[in-house]
Formats: C-alpha cells, structure tokens, sequence
C-alpha cells in the first residue's frame, strides 16, 4: 500500500517564497523511500489547503502522516494541524534540531560573523509558549554546532524580546550582531528581520538538501507511533514494521 506524507507549510504571499517550498517539496520527492508519495499542503493563506489534501489522500491510503514545514511548535502545529489531520499522525516541527542549527550554523560563517559577534536568533514569534522553549533551544544547539559568540533569541511577532531591540541591546554592549534568519523562505517575516538593523543578516533556511533528513526523521518517528499504538489499541503482541534509512525494519 502507497505511504503519504503530506509536507505542510505554512503558506505566503510572496512567490519567492512559495518557489522555495516548492523547491523543498522536490528535494522530499527525490529522497522519498520507495512506495511513499510527498504532497504539498498548506495551513493558511494558499492552497492547497491541508484538509483538502488530507481529504484526497483519504480516498487512496490510510497510511498518511503530517508532517509541518514549519521550524517551531505554535497554534499551528498544536491546534490548526490537528484539527485537518481529523486523528491521523500529526508530526512535531522540524525544530529544535541539530541539523537546522549546522545550517544556522553555516549561514553565519557564511555571512561574515567574527567569532566573537553576537548572533541574534531571528524568529517569527508565536503566542504559544513552546515556541519560546523551542527556539531557546536552538540557540543552546547553535552553540553545539560551533559558533562561538553569544547567541541571543529575539522574534518578529507576538513574543519578546523583538529582533530590534535584541540587535539593540547587544550594540549597545559593543558588540557587532549578526541576524540568523530562522525561517524557511522568503516572505514577510524575513523581511521584518532585514529591516532590524543588525550588521549581517543571514538568508532564510531554505530549501537546504539537508532538511530532507529532519523530515524523514519526522515522518517515520509518527509513523512508528501510530503503529505501535495500532498494535496496542488491538491487543495484538506481533512486531511491527517501520523504516529506517529508508528500509523496513521489524522492531519486536
């Protein structure tokens, strides 16, 4: 039976960042193990909207996972996603991730960051509380990943402290800041961190080929759940088959 993770974003007005998402959605396809389909979805602005796909996909497999292009947990992933997924497997956002920080990582080595520059870890912002948790995190993760400054987290919306004043604060301590776009694609909340006046300002994430790995890490991880809870809710003690690197496995 065909697989199908549908990779949902979040969706934007801008065309350059849909080009990106659609550039990332090519990267999934030519990764995908064999048997399993990658569909496009999105949860606000654009279609196709992720309950229309979850629909269509419905009448072909029960075999589906969500899995959100998105970089922290928020109402999105907590709320919107879970309501579309209608009890099907809802993936966690790719981040925090130690991948996702190698390429924070090497987008500031990339853009220029002394070693003793302050990076400010440019999010979106979300009203949730796990989106803080997570986005601290990555910054601990950047650390791991080597870069040596100081790194600071700041948002465009709705949390604080705002990338403005984080790029404020550190300069006024004597240091020059380096602005880690932590977001996927163009769109407008990189264009909010552009315009926060740090001295270098990273490109977003991207379509990077090394996002395909947290994704099917994602992916098979929920699908090893949904199995295993399949199993238990029948009563049943017998193995149950789940990738990994892209070849079943049988778990006992």
């Amino acid at each position: 039976m065909t697989a199908v993770l549908i990779a949902c974003a979040h969706g934007t007005r801008f065309e350059e960042g849909r080009v990106v998402v659609r550039e990332l959605l090519e990267v999934l396809r030519a990764t995908a193990p064999a048997d399993v389909e990658v569909h496009e979805a999105y949860v606000d602005v654009h279609g196709p909207y992720v309950t229309d796909v979850v629909a269509a996909a419905r009448e072909r497999t029960d075999d589906i996972v969500i899995v959100p292009l998105l970089l922290s947990t928020g109402y999105h992933t907590e709320v919107d996603l879970v309501e579309a997924a209608d009890g099907l497997p809802v993936a966690p956002a790719l981040g925090p991730h130690p991948v996702l920080a190698e390429i924070l990582a090497d987008r500031v080595r990339a853009a220029g960051a002394g070693p003793d520059d302050t990076v400010v870890l440019a999010a979106a912002g979300s009203t949730r509380p796990g989106a803080v948790v997570d986005v601290e995190r990555m910054a601990e993760l950047m650390t791991d990943a080597g870069v040596t400054g100081p790194v600071v987290t700041a948002y465009a919306a709705a949390s604080d402290p705002r990338i403005s004043d984080a790029v404020a604060t550190a300069r006024a301590d004597g240091r020059r800041t380096v602005a880690a776009s932590y977001v996927l694609a163009p769109g407008h909340f990189s264009r909010v961190i552009e315009k926060a006046g740090a001295d270098l300002t990273t490109a977003p994430i991207g379509a990077d080929p090394r996002l395909a790995t947290v994704v099917w890490e994602r992916w098979r991880d929920a699908r090893v759940q949904l199995s295993l809870q399949t199993v238990a809710h029948n009563g049943e003690s017998r193995p149950v088959a789940r990738w990994r690197s892209g070849l079943y496995n049988v778990v006992q």
